[in-house]
């Protein structure tokens, strides 16, 4: 039999260390609207051998289903979960905090043993038993700190097959691509790809089929608001610290949720996924709306806090008090984990978005 190619767009996202510390990933989206030019073509029954490519183009042979998953961080682990293949999950690092998976996973998701609190060690990675390693990272060079990872042959000789999340993991290969990303195209490939994978391309499909459903209905809805009349909006990562802003480029998954969302990404043309900023460059953009993207803190009300807290600092503090959407209350209060890392909620943070920023054409949960 010869073997089935899953291929995907190797679309630029290196994750932010300010992001590593909960939740962990980046990334996904098709870049420049244009998607994906190839998708997983997986058999319902999932059929094997699957032929999979990492970011350099070299190619890995899947033989069978893999029996022990070992990811890298959430952002794999989750999809995984969605997928119906978390029994198979023996290992995480950059485990999920707590509140960060959704209610129906959260309870397997955190079963998972955790193989590193932010990198998983070289030494227990490769004697973890695992016969695949979901990589989210790749060889970036902000991987939790400088770690390095097992190289290729060290995970050939310990029995572990190793593959990538292409929409995260290919920042800085050649082929990276330079444009801003304005779909989640690559965030699909990637559930597709882990679908035929792991023999869930059935899943997948029902997967992806529901993101498209609801981000197209968004689209229909916005469809007749000008690319110019669309608000500006900029990502407040209030626990990246605000002494310096972190700027959600537009290589970075959530300027495709933002753009998807009708809403222009004040810092789209900054050429990177996350990039160190100033209060003056917040100023100087004057964004029509502030997303308040605070991590999850494990309740309600711990989380309704954190939200209270970012706000009360822009309220407060001299260099934005003065901003459009502060003086207008224009805040949107959305999780930075469904916003910034590759996943199926990518879509439901779209609609949210679209309902906040445009209430009169879009409504949550329609």
């Amino acid at each position: 039999m010869r073997p089935r190619v899953v291929c995907g767009i190797a679309a630029a996202a290196a994750a932010a260390v300010a992001l590593f510390a909960t939740a962990c990933g980046s990334g996904g989206g098709g870049g420049g609207g244009q998607g994906s030019s190839a998708t997983a073509q997986a058999a319902p029954g999932g059929a094997y051998p699957v032929k999979v490519a990492d970011c350099a183009g070299k190619e890995t042979v899947i033989a069978k289903a893999p029996a022990k998953i070992v990811t890298s961080n959430a952002s794999s682990l989750e999809m995984l979960l969605q997928l119906g293949a978390g029994d198979r999950v023996i290992g995480t690092g950059f485990p999920p905090g707590k509140g960060t998976l959704p209610a129906d996973l959260a309870d397997q998701g955190g079963r998972v043993p955790v193989l590193g609190d932010k990198v998983i060690p070289k030494e227990k990675l490769l004697g973890s038993g695992a016969d695949l390693y979901v990589d989210t990272f790749s060889a970036m060079p902000m991987m939790g700190g400088g770690a390095t990872g097992p190289s290729e042959e060290e995970y050939a000789a310990a029995g572990i097959q190793h593959v990538f999340l292409l929409s995260t993991a290919c920042a800085g290969t050649p082929k990276a691509a330079k444009a801003p990303r304005t779909d989640l195209a690559g965030v699909e490939d990637d559930i597709r790809r882990l679908g035929a994978v792991t023999g869930t391309a059935a899943r997948a499909e029902e997967l992806v089929s529901g993101m498209e459903k609801r981000i197209g209905e968004v689209r229909t809805a916005l469809a007749g608001v000008p690319e110019g009349q669309r608000p500006s909006y900029f990502v407040f990562d209030f626990d990246a610290g605000t002494k310096q802003p972190v700027a959600v480029c537009g290589r970075q998954v959530a300027n495709a949720v933002i753009t998807q969302a009708g809403a222009r990404n004040v810092f789209a043309d900054c050429d990177a996924d996350f990039k160190p900023g100033s209060w003056e460059d917040v100023v100087a953009k004057n964004p029509d709306w502030i997303q308040l993207a605070v991590r999850n803190r494990g309740s309600e009300e711990a989380t309704r806090k954190a939200f209270d807290d970012a706000e009360a600092f822009l309220r407060s503090f001299p260099a934005t008090q003065g901003l459009k959407a502060v003086q207008e209350g224009h805040f949107v209060r959305l999780g930075s984990e469904v916003t910034t890392i590759a996943g199926v909620r990518n879509a439901d943070a779209v609609r949210q978005i679209a309902a906040t920023v445009h209430p009169d054409l879009v409504k949550n949960g329609q």
